[in-house]
C-alpha cells in the first residue's frame, strides 16, 4: 500500500521534497519522474547469523540502543531525500508490516515523509535474488534507485555519491551502479567484518571495480588471483581496507542483469563477483565512491550488531545519539556520568552505573555495577548483581547476585540468584536459568531450535530450576562452510579453536597504546591475544582489565561538558579525579583521555552539523569557549607540567589525531593537529621548549600515519625555531650593548 503528500519526520525540507515526487496531472509529469529518488529495502536477507533470536522477529526489529534497527535506515533514507520506499519482507513479514503501520513511518501518518511506501512478499523467495528479480518484473523503477538493507546504520550524505553517480551515467549508459564504501584502513576496525574480508580491485582513476573477491581464513591459500586483463590497465589498487555497508546507487539495467541470472543470490559474492567477471559479455561497467567522513556500518551479524552498539551509545553515529528519541514515546537523558536512561527508572543510591542505558520502568537493586552495558525496559535487577559489556533487551529479570559478562539477553529472560552467565553467550526468549547456574562462555540457549521444534529441558546447562537448551544451528554442507559459519555466527570472533591465529591489535591501537606501559596488557602486535572481541575506537580497549571503561567514561563526560549539555570545568574536575581513582588509572591513561575528548569535539565543530568550521576556528572554539577548558587541559591533561609531561600531553593530542583519520582524511588530521598545538601554545598549556622536543621525539614518526599527520606542524615548528633564533639575536645584541656601556 502506498500514501501519498506526508509531511517530513526528518526535517521541513525533506518534506517539501518529498512532496516535489507526487505525481502530477500537468504536462511533463513524465518528466520530472527522474527527480523522484526511490529505495529499496531489504528487511530480509535470508541469513542465519542472527540466531536464536530471529527465529521469533526479524533481525530489523530486534532492538539496537532499545530502538529497532529499521528505524535507523529510515531515518538514513529520509535524511538522504528519498520519496519513494519498496520493503521486500521475507519472514515475519507481518510483523514488519504491523510496526510500520503503527509507527511514524506509517503511509497515513501525517509525520512520514515519503510520497509511498509499499510493502512486497515473495511467497516462494529464497535470497535476495530472488526479491530483485522479482522487482524487476513488476517495473515500478522508473530511474536510479537506492538499494540497503533493514540492518544499515547511517550519518551519511548521499549528495556526492548521487551526483557522481549520475554524471557518469549520463556520460556512458553502461554505468550501471555506484557502491558507497567507507574507509577504515588496514587493521582490525570496530566495524570490519571479521570471518570475510571483501576485496576491491579499483581502477583509481576512474573509480571503477574491476574486480571483487571475498577472503576467509579458512582458505588454504589467502591470496587474491587477479584477471588477466587487469594487468592490461595502466593502473589499479587493490583494497581490502573499505567497509562495505552495501549502499548502492543503481540504474534499472541492475535489475535487469539478476534477471538475466538466476544463480545470483548474494548482492556481494554471486551478482558482483559476477558481473564484473563477465564484464566483457554484459558491457556493464560497476564504480565506486569512497567516503572518508561519516559512519556507515550494517549489523550483519553479531559481531556488529555488538560493535555498532557500542559505538552508538559513544555518540560516534551522530546525530543518532542514546538521547535522539527515536520513537515518540522515548525520553532518554544523561543523567550521571556517561549514563542515558528514561523517566521512571529506580536506581538505588549504592548502585553504581557506567556508560550505559536503561530502559523505562527498570529497577535496579542496591550494591549492583552495570557498566558498558544497554538494559531495556521494564526490566528487574536485583541487589549485589553485575552487568558488564552486556545487551538486555526487554521484561528481563535478573535475581541478586547474578553475574553477566559481554552477553546478549532477549525478552522475558529470568537469570536466576547467584547465576553467572559468561561472555559471548545468547540467552534467547523466555530462557530460565536457575539459581547459582553456571552458563560457559559462548553458550547459546534458547527454548526451540532452529526448525523451531521445542528444546528439551537441560538442567546440566541452565540449572534444577530452569527452563531452556543449547541451541544447534542448521548444518552446513562442508567442514569448512560450517567452521565459517560458527565465526560469522557467534558474538565474540574466536579463531583459536579451529587452529588459526589473529592479531587483536589494529594498525591505529598499535599506534595509539604502544607506550602505554602502564595500562596495556598482553594485547600487542606481537603477541595477539586468545580472543578479538569488536570495539568501537571511541573506547580503544588496550587489553588492561579497567582501562577501556576508564577511558571511554572519561572521554564522554568531557565531551558532553565541551558541548555544553551539562555542567562546567569545576565540576568535571571532581568527576573526573573520582573516576580516575576509581578505576587507578595511570598518567598516560589520563593525558589520552583528556587529548581524545578534546580533539574529538574539534573534530565535531568541522562538520556540517556543527558550523563546519575550520581547523584555527575548531580548535580555538574548542578550547576557549567553555570556562576552564583550557585550565582543565593544563592541570588534569598535562599535570604537573614537567618539560617531559608537556611532550607526552603532545605525542597524546598526535595520537588522539592520527585516531580520526577512521572517520576524516590524514590531512584534516595534521591541520587539526596543527591548530590544536598552536593554540595551546598561544594559551600557555604547552611551551615553546616542550613542541621542539615533541618534533624530535622518535615516537611521533613511528608510522605512516602518524608521520603524515605530524608533517602538517613543520610551519608551526620552523616559526617556533625562527622566533627562537631571533629571540636569541635579540639577547646578544642586548648583551653587546650593556658591554659597550
Amino acid at each position: 500500500m502506498s500514501s501519498k503528500g506526508g509531511r517530513g519526520a526528518a526535517s521541513a525540507p525533506a518534506a517539501s521534497k518529498a512532496a516535489k515526487g507526487k505525481k502530477s496531472g500537468k504536462p511533463g509529469a513524465e518528466e520530472k519522474r527522474e527527480d523522484v529518488l526511490q529505495a529499496v529495502l531489504i528487511a530480509d536477507d535470508f541469513q542465519t547469523k542472527f540466531l536464536p533470536f530471529s527465529l521469533d522477529k526479524p533481525r530489523c526489529l530486534l532492538p539496537l540502543g532499545n530502538t529497532p534497527l529499521i528505524e535507523y535506515t529510515l531515518e538514513f533514507l529520509a535524511m538522504n531525500w528519498v520519496q519513494e520506499v519498496y520493503i521486500y519482507c521475507g519472514t515475519h513479514s507481518e510483523q514488519i508490516e504491523h510496526y510500520i503501520h503503527n509507527s511514524r513511518w506509517s503511509p497515513i501518518a501525517p509525520s512520514c515523509p515519503f510520497s509511498t511506501i509499499e510493502f512486497i512478499r515473495v511467497a516462494d523467495a529464497r535470497s535476495v535474488g530472488d526479491f530483485l528479480r522479482d522487482l524487476d518484473k513488476r517495473n515500478i523503477i522508473g530511474s536510479d534507485f537506492l538499494l540497503v538493507h533493514g540492518d544499515l546504520v547511517s550519518n551519511l550524505s548521499l549528495e556526492g555519491a548521487l551526483a557522481a553517480h549520475k554524471a557518469r551515467r549520463e556520460a556512458n549508459r553502461d554505468s550501471c551502479m555506484t557502491m558507497v564504501l567507507r574507509e577504515a584502513g588496514e587493521g582490525d576496525h570496530h566495524t570490519k567484518r571479521k570471518a570475510i574480508n571483501p576485496v576491491f580491485v579499483v581502477d583509481p582513476a576512474q573509480k571503477r571495480c574491476l574486480q571483487y573477491e571475498e577472503l576467509n581464513p579458512l582458505q588454504d591459500e589467502s591470496y587474491l588471483e587477479l584477471d588477466p586483463t587487469i594487468l592490461e590497465c595502466s593502473e589499479f589498487e587493490t583494497r581490502a581496507d573499505l567497509i562495505d555497508p552495501q549502499i548502492d546507487i543503481c540504474t534499472p539495467d541492475v535489475l535487469a542483469l539478476w534477471s538475466e541470472s538466476f544463480d545470483y543470490e548474494l548482492p556481494r559474492a554471486n551478482f558482483l563477483h559476477g558481473v564484473l567477471k563477465d564484464w566483457e559479455l554484459n558491457g556493464k561497467m560497476i564504480h565506486t565512491e569512497v567516503v572518508t567522513e561519516g559512519y556507515s556500518a550494517r549489523a550483519m551479524n553479531l559481531q556488529m550488531y555488538d560493535a555498532i552498539s557500542s559505538d552508538f551509545r559513544h555518540g560516534w553515529v551522530y546525530p543518532f545519539t542514546p538521547d535522539f528519541n527515536f520513537l515518540k514515546n522515548q525520553t532518554y537523558r544523561r543523567r550521571g556520568y556517561q549514563v542515558f536512561q528514561e523517566n521512571d527508572v529506580l536506581i538505588e543510591d549504592d548502585t553504581k552505573t557506567f556508560d550505559a542505558m536503561i530502559g523505562r520502568d527498570t529497577h535496579v537493586g542496591s550494591r549492583s555495577i552495570i557498566q558498558g552495558s544497554i538494559i531495556g525496559r521494564n526490566c528487574k535487577i536485583g541487589s549485589d548483581v553485575r552487568i558488564i559489556g552486556s545487551i538486555i533487551w526487554d521484561d528481563a529479570e535478573i535475581a541478586d547476585g547474578a553475574v553477566i559478562e559481554n552477553t546478549v539477553i532477549a525478552d522475558a529472560v529470568h537469570v536466576g540468584k547467584g547465576a553467572s552467565i559468561h561472555e559471548g553467550s545468547l540467552i534467547s526468549y523466555g530462557v530460565h536459568i536457575g539459581d547459582q547456574a553456571e552458563v560457559k562462555p559462548a553458550t547459546v540457549l534458547s527454548l526451540q531450535n532452529y526448525n523451531r521444534k521445542p528444546l528439551n529441558l537441560q538442567t546440566e546447562v541452565v540449572g534444577a530450576q530452569g527452563k531452556g537448551g543449547i541451541f544447534h544451528y542448521p548444518e552446513e554442507d562442508d567442514a569448512d562452510a560450517e567452521a565459517l559459519q560458527k565465526l560469522e555466527n557467534a558474538l565474540i570472533y574466536e579463531i583459536d579453536n579451529l587452529g588459526f591465529e589473529t592479531s587483536s591489535a589494529s594498525d591505529f591501537s598499535s599506534e595509539d597504546v604502544s607506550d602505554d606501559d602502564s595500562e596495556a596488557g598482553s594485547a600487542t602486535p606481537s603477541q595477539p591475544t586468545a580472543r578479538s572481541r569488536l570495539s568501537s575506537f571511541a573506547s580503544d580497549d588496550s587489553g588492561a582489565p579497567g582501562f577501556s571503561s576508564f577511558h571511554a567514561d572519561a572521554v564522554h563526560g568531557i565531551l558532553e561538558v565541551l558541548r555544553g549539555s551539562v555542567g562546567d570545568f569545576d565540576s568535571e574536575k571532581l568527576e573526573f579525579t573520582s573516576l580516575r581513582l576509581a578505576n587507578n588509572a595511570s598518567d598516560t591513561a589520563t593525558r589520552k583521555a583528556v587529548a581524545t575528548a578534546f580533539v574529538r569535539r574539534a573534530v565535531e565543530l568541522t562538520n556540517p552539523e556543527s558550523g563546519c568550521l575550520d581547523a584555527v576556528r575548531a580548535a580555538k572554539d574548542t578550547l576557549t569557549s567553555r570556562k576552564g577548558a583550557s585550565d582543565f587541559v593544563s592541570k588534569v591533561g598535562v599535570g604537573e607540567r614537567s618539560l617531559s609531561d608537556q611532550v607526552e600531553f603532545a605525542l597524546a593530542v598526535q595520537r588522539a589525531c592520527v585516531s580520526t583519520t577512521k572517520v576524516v582524511e590524514a590531512g584534516k588530521a595534521g591541520n587539526l593537529l596543527a591548530a590544536m598545538l598552536q593554540q595551546m601554545y598561544d594559551l600557555d598549556i604547552l611551551e615553546e621548549d616542550a613542541l621542539l622536543e615533541w618534533w624530535g621525539d622518535e615516537r611521533g614518526q613511528e608510522g605512516d600515519t602518524m608521520t603524515t599527520v605530524r608533517a602538517k606542524c613543520q610551519a608551526l615548528i620552523e616559526w617556533l625555531e625562527n622566533a627562537e633564533e631571533e629571540s636569541d639575536e635579540d639577547e646578544s645584541e642586548e648583551e653587546e650593548d650593556s658591554e659597550d656601556e
